[in-house]
């Protein structure tokens, strides 16, 4: 059992091994002396390597050895230790000689903040060169849950080991990242709503070394990211549709994760989309609104802060009309639900801007500023409309103050059409009524003055015909 003992003092900790079978056969007499003893050995021992996934099987034979000496046995093994060795490096031979096989570094992670799930990368070669692998790294210490564990990417340079999850609650708690929700100040066009939250995702990535017991030779190495992501967005393009817009935020340094979009619905049940004809709609036709978060989670609400509508889907340099904002609501708007659900919802009666008199139908668009809240901040944010605080809003709005602070949705183009009693009147049609009122009223004007022709002929028969009578009387006397 020489060479078993040997090889178990050669093998280093972080390597085990088994023996799967040993036969001793003797070739010698039936009487043994502790001088003379012959024996045949066949040792195989299985050696495993926790940082690759393949074995390596080592068969070593010794055969007719009487008495060796210890150093015989352990050049062997010695070769067959080192062997081992470089199999074992094979895996770090692209670190070996890369630049960043160092100590390592904050600079080493980096993390970027999407809108709906946050990416980790971190250099590989430090961690080999610290005796770690990416086997050995996990987020928040989670190294039995696969979804918190890295994949190494060797096809880059520098080799990089990924971490990914999406900001959603399920994957923030399989993981144990934190999730934490600060408020600020608030600023800009709805400055008096108190104040201004985000949330910031935070978590750490760390190593953890297979073979510690008590103590461990080894440093650990921590990796710390966090995501600030504003509950307040800046959102610069639109995609327009007829009867609906769907607006995915933009990745702009930590805008917010969720997606926004506003739907226009011909029933209380918001069940039938509204659908538009060509020749536009009814005035006063009712219209119900739904703005709606997606991919959001189940922490925050909807609140829409003012909804207006334009004489263009671009609301800068247009003719605007406010449905609402704030506590002050135009007679014809209803609401339903406002920062109490992921969804918000109002309706509204179709209009026509004035400026569009000329034309057969009128073209609007709303546009409805939008921001999400913390379910237990929201109602603290939905301004308390007694009369001072509707007094402050108008002189607030009188103000024009930006609202680039919050995330504005944009509907599909609303038309309306004129009601056939105040329709626009064909040429054709005016032309015709032109020359017959001509007509009538020369027709009338001969007769009149026919009729005064008659009379004044008349006036002078009798006047002729009484002078005649005067003159024949005086001659008879």
């Amino acid at each position: 059992m020489m060479f078993l003992l040997t090889a178990v003092f050669l093998v280093p900790p972080s390597h085990t091994y088994r023996q799967e079978e040993t036969s001793i056969n003797s070739t010698s007499s039936q009487t043994l002396t502790k001088d003379t003893r012959e024996e045949t050995r066949t040792t195989r021992i299985l050696i495993y390597f926790p940082t690759r996934a393949e074995q390596l099987h080592v068969e070593l034979n010794t055969c007719s050895v009487s008495d060796p000496p210890p150093h015989s046995i352990m050049w062997p093994v010695l070769l067959v230790y080192h062997l081992v060795l470089i199999l074992q490096l094979e895996a770090q031979s692209p670190c070996l000689t890369h630049p960043t096989f160092r100590e390592p570094d904050n600079s080493d992670i980096t993390v970027m903040c999407g809108t709906n799930r946050i990416d980790l990368q971190i250099l590989l070669c430090p961690m080999y060169f610290n005796g770690y692998s990416e086997s050995m790294v996990a987020l928040n210490s989670q190294f039995s849950t696969p979804e918190c564990r890295g994949i190494a990417d060797w096809f880059v340079d520098p080799p990089v080991v990924r971490f990914q999850f999406y900001i959603t609650e399920p994957y923030l708690s399989i993981c144990s990242n934190k999730l934490t929700i600060s408020q600020e100040i608030g600023s800009g066009l709805f400055s008096d709503f108190s104040s201004v939250q985000s949330v910031n995702i935070s978590g750490v990535v760390n190593t953890q070394d297979p073979n510690a017991g008590t103590i461990t030779y080894k440093q650990e190495i921590k990796y710390m990211f966090s995501c600030r992501y504003p509950l307040q967005y800046l959102l610069n393009n639109t995609e327009i549709s007829v009867s609906g817009v769907s607006l995915a935020i933009k990745d702009n340094n930590g805008s917010f994760i969720s997606t926004l979009s506003m739907h226009l619905f011909e029933d209380l049940a918001y069940t039938t989309r509204l659908s538009i004809p060509p020749v536009g709609l009814n005035l006063k036709t009712r219209v119900f609104v739904e703005v709606r978060a997606t991919n959001l989670t189940q922490r925050f609400n909807v609140l829409l802060d003012r909804c207006y509508a334009t004489t263009s889907p671009y609301p800068e340099n247009s003719t605007s009309f406010d449905l609402f904002i704030g506590c002050y609501k135009e007679p014809q708007t209803v609401m339903f639900v406002n920062g109490e659900l992921q969804t918000a919802r109002f309706s509204f009666e179709t209009f026509r801007f004035t400026e569009h008199r000329n034309r057969t139908v009128s073209t609007s668009y709303i546009h409805c500023a939008t921001r999400l809240c913390e379910k237990t901040f929201c109602r603290s944010l939905r301004q308390n409309c007694t009369v001072l605080g509707r007094k402050r809003r108008e002189v607030q709005s009188a103000q024009g103050t930006s609202v680039s602070d919050v995330a504005t949705i944009t509907s599909g183009p609303i038309v309306t059409k004129v009601d056939e009693v105040l329709g626009a009147v064909p040429a054709a049609s005016v032309n015709r009524r032109q020359e017959r009122t001509v007509i009538g009223f020369s027709v009338a004007a001969g007769l009149f003055g026919g009729l005064c022709v008659i009379m004044l002929a008349v006036l002078i028969y009798k006047i002729s015909k009484s002078r005649f009578s005067v003159g024949k009387s005086t001659l008879s006397h």
